[in-house]
């Protein structure tokens, strides 16, 4: 891998003339979106952060940029014919959007068990939706019968020339804005959108560093790279970036180009997430936290670098989201769930509750347990989950309900 700054090989698949062509292909159809400081970011992490705001393009994601560059170049017959793409995210939907818009008929092929929700949002897109197969790669093998037999163009999520072009605009317009950027900080799924970044980032008269961050379940590109076997699987908030075989196209143009790649936890992903809507007031997805999940568990790898990091997207289930935020709180100290054992007697539960109201507690609910518990008949355990005002507001808590003679214990998460 890279270590320093150096000029594109000329047999890359992709050069910064493919770029500059996409950004002119592309102008004006999609968001000429927003890179924007963030000075309260910068102080928790102690790099100069600049976000480049891709969740708000139409579909809340970077992918419209190589999808449109791609369906641009199509000639007459391919635009008759149509597009097909195995994808059940954001590049199901880019596709669909613009290609509706162009008037290029538009096939998606999605696992059986796809939710229903980025079906309908992809067939209200416009584009037809074909459930097929378990698993993403019977998805992806039904697409390429249907484009063998159909005449379709496959359009891949990630290992296309004119994918990554597309995708590297997103550099174009940050250098553009913040020339300083000496350090961008991509994340990689199939590695489309490092690769643009990296061929532009690359091309310039300057040394910029391009690290990529993978989420520790899936470290397919980093494996890729650095020779070692590392597991991929699992449920990781990073849905986005959760490939298990990066694209050959993209690996080539990685090893060539980019300076490292981290990993990063589930956990500073969730806190990423949390930070950017509580201080950007942005809502992201777990992939599009990644960058700001490294600066978080690396600080001191990018501590004095003005990194340019690419919030590309924002599609996370409304849900999943808010056990997000609600895991935050319980972390921080602001939201708590306590064990407390108690005699079963009268006024047990109202002389607890005493001690949360001195101490200016807010009790959300109470969990009374008789039966499943190894204590005696008469004892109980109550869990009272509440509000504090920070960690050291719920420390108070605790030493007042030991002081008080209580056996009390916080039920802790992972």
């Amino acid at each position: 891998m890279a270590t320093h700054a150096i000029p594109p090989s000329a047999d890359l698949p992709v050069a910064l003339a493919d770029v500059e062509r996409a950004a002119q292909r592309i102008a004006g159809a999609v968001v000429r979106t927003p890179t924007l400081h963030s000075r309260t970011l910068s102080q928790l992490t102690g790099a100069e952060v600049w976000l480049k705001f891709e969740n708000l393009q139409f579909t809340a994601a970077y992918k419209e940029r190589g999808a449109l560059n791609t369906l641009l170049q199509l000639d007459d017959a391919a635009r008759a014919k149509g597009v097909i793409a195995a994808s059940a995210g954001n590049h199901a939907q880019g596709l669909a959007y613009h290609g509706n818009r162009l008037g290029i008929p538009v096939t998606i092929v999605m696992p059986q068990h796809t939710p229903t929700v980025k079906v309908t949002q992809t067939e209200g897109h416009g584009a037809t939706v074909i459930l097929e197969g378990e698993t993403f790669d019977a998805a992806h093998a039904h697409a390429r019968k249907l484009e063998a037999s159909n005449g379709y163009t496959f359009v891949h999520p990630f290992d296309d020339a004119r994918i990554v072009a597309g995708q590297g605009t997103i550099a174009l317009e940050m250098l553009a804005d913040v020339p300083a950027i000496d350090t961008f900080l991509v994340p990689i799924g199939g590695g489309g959108l490092i690769s643009g970044i990296a061929t532009v980032a690359k091309a310039q008269a300057r040394a910029i560093e391009v690290v990529g961050v993978e989420a520790e379940l899936y470290p397919s590109m980093y494996n890729r790279t650095k020779g070692t076997d590392l597991p991929c699987g699992g449920d990781t908030l990073a849905e986005g970036i959760a490939v298990k075989e990066p694209g050959g196209l993209t690996a080539q143009i990685v090893g060539a180009l980019v300076d490292d790649i981290v990993l990063v936890g589930e956990r500073s992903l969730e806190e990423a997430v949390s930070l950017l809507l509580q201080i950007e007031k942005t809502v992201v997805e777990g992939a599009g936290s990644a960058g700001l999940a490294a600066l978080i568990a690396h600080p001191e790898r990018f501590r004095g670098r003005t990194v340019g990091t690419v919030l590309c997207g924002g599609n996370i289930d409304t849900r999943l989201l808010a056990n997000v935020l609600l895991r935050d709180l319980a972390r921080s100290g602001r939201l708590a769930r306590l064990r407390i054992r108690l005699q079963d007697r009268p006024g047990a539960l109202f002389n607890v509750a005493r001690i949360f109201h001195e101490q200016g507690v807010n009790i959300i609910e109470v969990y009374h347990q008789r039966v499943f518990t190894t204590l005696p008949a008469k004892g109980l355990i109550t869990d009272i989950e509440c509000e504090t005002r920070d960690r050291a507001h719920l420390d108070r808590l605790m030493n007042a309900l030991h002081a008080a003679g209580y056996e009390a214990t916080p039920v802790e998460l992972a």
